[in-house]
């Protein structure tokens, strides 16, 4: 994958992202760097599991699409093969994978995974102060980094991004979701911090299965496209105080519509 983020020298926080499956015409998107990050000494079953059921359930991994082989997961978790193939054994035995035997085989997210529904229980069990942390945490982050991509960002970088944007139209529903939350990322990459845009990337992945509940039609994806193109706007700009207050803006507006449909679903029998 290129780096996040075009300035020389720079490094790229994705460095060990596995590749695409061969014969399809989509690149894994940015989240990847952060769900495929090495799990360090703590190489437990347990946690290999555990990443690849998130992975899944919040829509990083879609339903119909080949894992990366067994030994490409033990080199990007940094654990052994015998670890992994445990991890697959009990996450396929949760029905979110299957294997297909043959020259095409491997494992592949079941076709019946559904992160819409993983998301919808999330926020069913999420309480309002835990959602406006979380707000108030993504917001600071991803704030900070783009008034720093104002100041520092060359404006052609910008406008590098806003044309991946200008591609959603074209995109089926979870393509477009990929996208954003991509761009997202990007945005924050033209910081050129590297810490900066890792820890957006994390924060991304947990944020991502809730912007799905505000984005579920055509008309919501817009929407935080047009909030993304704002933000574009001001660091294109160099105003890195409009670039944050957009920022803050549009977090705002994601966690006041998961309140309201919290308070308008009915509740859980």
């Amino acid at each position: 994958m290129e780096s996040l983020t075009s300035s020389p020298g720079s490094a790229s926080p994705a460095s060990a992202i596995p590749a695409a499956e061969p014969g399809r015409d989509r690149q894994p998107h940015r989240l990847h760097g952060a769900l495929f990050q090495p799990i360090g000494d703590e190489g437990r079953a347990e946690l290999v599991e555990r990443r690849l059921v998130d992975a899944i359930n919040r829509g990083h991994l879609r339903a119909g699409e080949r894992l990366p082989s067994e030994s490409e997961l033990a080199r990007s978790f940094g654990v052994a093969p015998v670890t992994v193939r445990e991890a697959l054994l009990a996450v396929r035995g949760r029905g979110l994978i299957v294997t297909r035997r043959g020259r095409h085989g491997g494992s592949f997210v079941a076709d019946d995974a559904d992160p819409l529904a993983f998301a919808r229980d999330q926020l069913r069990t999420t309480s309002r102060l835990t959602l406006r942390d979380m707000g108030a945490h993504y917001a600071a982050i991803t704030a900070a980094a783009v008034r720093l991509a104002a100041r520092r960002a060359d404006p052609s970088e910008a406008r590098h991004v806003r044309e991946r944007l200008e591609r959603l139209e074209v995109l089926d529903a979870e393509q477009q979701r990929r996208l954003l939350d991509d761009v997202q990322v990007e945005l924050v990459s033209l910081s050129q911090s590297a810490r900066l845009t890792r820890e957006q990337m994390k924060l991304q992945a947990e944020f991502s299965p809730y912007l799905r509940l505000v984005g579920t039609d055509a008309a919501g994806l817009r929407r935080q496209a047009d909030s993304l193109n704002a933000v574009l706007d001001a660091v294109e700009d160099g105003e890195p105080d409009e670039a944050g207050r957009r920022t803050e803006r549009m977090v705002a507006d994601v966690i006041d519509t998961l309140i309201d449909i919290q308070i308008t679903s009915p509740a859980s029998p």
